[in-house]
């Protein structure tokens, strides 16, 4: 089978495999959130694009000269989507400028224009109508490139310049999925200017080899952020309706017991630091720092660090760590968080990733989280 056509059907099977997410989603529980209507039209919009071009290379219009010439140019809103689904994922909406108001007159702009070339095109017979419409192409999507990345740009200025808008957020999600996505997003966008360049070089005669990177990579990174979206989503759902129930008090019971007897004033603000954690539960603080925690308990951070060390013998990530553990376990036997994932149930206890969960919770109970929860509930 010749690249060409591996690559023809790809466009095809990833074109059906997103109509297809975007009817799960759709009518999914949360197919409601604002966030992932936005997702679903980010996704759609891929899904339309490769069946365009899928239509294009198998050219079934040849003959049509209006349906051949109708290309639509979905890319022109992919970034404006992920932008309008970032703001509505970190709860900014309201604060945010809503740039569809702007993008989608933008986008049926340039529609009317491909239909007026079509229109005044259609009854000449020209011998260099061909190079005309690539040009016209070419220019289009230069266009679409340069809004593209001035929303991609401005959405990472929203989400790193703008962390006091969506602090609530952060305290359930890290974001580090997102900022993931930015990163691969760059190399989509450097591919993009690479296909395009090679077509202005040939004189604006398209080279498809130089687009099939661009649009494996596009589609590969949109349904890679739509699966995300669905898993943080559910997450960040999960984590909010877990917090409301934690309770200080069930916890205060059990969790951490002084071996070594020492000076009374060094066992005192031990047992006060162990107090002020609890009461404000600071170990769930993925970023807790001794500094932060010293400030806190109004003492030097070198003698709090010193404190701990002595009476615990342990150094602070492991002394703060035993506390999450024990707090984790406590809900994962607990019958009031039976239906939260063991994933939402480690990062609500402190933890800033699944694998520093699962990696920390099996070095101090010799079990991974799973293989607790089957042996508490044989």
């Amino acid at each position: 089978m010749a690249v060409s056509e591996i690559f023809n059907l790809f466009l095809l099977i990833s074109a059906l495999h997103g109509f297809l997410f975007c009817c799960i989603i759709l009518f999914s529980k949360n197919g409601s959130e604002k966030s992932m209507q936005f997702i679903n039209l980010l996704v759609l919009t891929i899904s339309l694009n490769n069946l365009q071009s899928w239509i294009v290379t198998k050219n079934f219009f040849n003959n049509y000269f209006i349906l051949d010439y109708t290309h639509i140019p979905w890319h022109f809103l992919i970034a404006p989507f992920f932008y309008m689904f970032l703001i509505n994922y970190l709860e900014i909406e309201k604060q945010q400028k809503n740039i569809l108001k702007i993008i989608v007159p933008t986008f049926l702009l340039t529609i009317c224009i491909r239909i007026g070339f079509i229109y005044f095109y259609s009854e000449k017979a020209l011998v260099n109508r061909d190079y005309i419409f690539e040009k016209y192409t070419s220019i289009e999507e230069i266009f679409s490139l340069l809004v593209s990345l001035a929303v991609f740009g401005y959405s990472f200025h929203v989400l790193t310049k703008k962390e006091t808008l969506f602090a609530k957020i952060l305290s359930f999600d890290n974001l580090k999925w997102i900022y993931t996505f930015f990163k691969l997003g760059l190399f989509t966008y450097l591919f993009w200017m690479i296909a395009l360049a090679i077509t202005v070089a040939l004189d604006f005669k398209e080279f498809i080899y130089s687009y099939y990177p661009l649009r494996v990579l596009t589609t590969v990174l949109i349904y890679w952020i739509g699966y995300q979206a669905i898993i943080q989503l559910r997450l960040l759902k999960e984590r909010k309706k877990l917090r409301k129930q934690l309770t200080v008090s069930s916890i205060k019971k059990e969790i951490f017991k002084v071996h070594n007897e020492k000076n009374i004033d060094q066992k005192q603000l031990f047992n006060n630091i162990k107090l002020l954690l609890l009461e404000k539960q600071l170990f769930t603080e993925p970023k807790l720092t001794v500094e932060f925690l010293a400030n806190e308990a109004d003492v030097n951070a070198t003698k709090l660090s010193n404190t701990i060390k002595q009476i615990s013998d342990k150094n602070f990530n492991d002394f703060i760590n035993e506390f999450r553990v024990d707090f984790a376990k406590q809900l994962l036997i607990d019958e009031t968080y039976k239906n939260y994932t063991i994933t939402a149930i480690g990062l609500e206890s402190g933890f800033n990733s699944k694998s520093a969960f699962y990696a920390t919770f099996k070095k101090l109970t010799g079990f991974t989280p799973s293989d607790f929860l089957k042996n508490n509930f044989k």
